[in-house]
């Protein structure tokens, strides 16, 4: 059995169209969840005035759960479509998951 993962991307909003879809560009690639979020981070170089006053940057989060030996394919499938250094990625383990019904 093959370990699954949850890939975690986290871009800014700006390419939220441009991630989503290079995800959908491509048949081999599973759905994904997206989420909206703010971060805070020690760099605003980026961050908008209104962003560096709250303290927080506005952040889109994709989440993808995939088997572990999937990962090389989606991460290069995402690399030749996004060039941006804006979106950082992490894989989780996934323990368990399922139906409820």
């Amino acid at each position: 059995m093959t370990a699954r993962v949850r890939l975690n991307l986290v871009f800014p909003p700006g390419l939220e169209d441009v991630v989503t879809e290079a995800m959908i560009a491509d048949p081999t690639l599973p759905g994904f969840t997206l989420l909206h979020a703010e971060g805070h981070s020690s760099n605003f170089a980026h961050a908008s005035a209104g962003e560096q006053v709250r303290g927080r940057v506005e952040r889109r989060v994709l989440w993808v759960v995939i088997e572990h030996d999937q990962l090389e394919h989606v991460l290069s499938a995402l690399r030749a479509r996004i060039a941006a250094p804006e979106v950082q990625w992490w894989v989780e383990p996934v323990l368990d998951g399922g139906r409820l019904a």
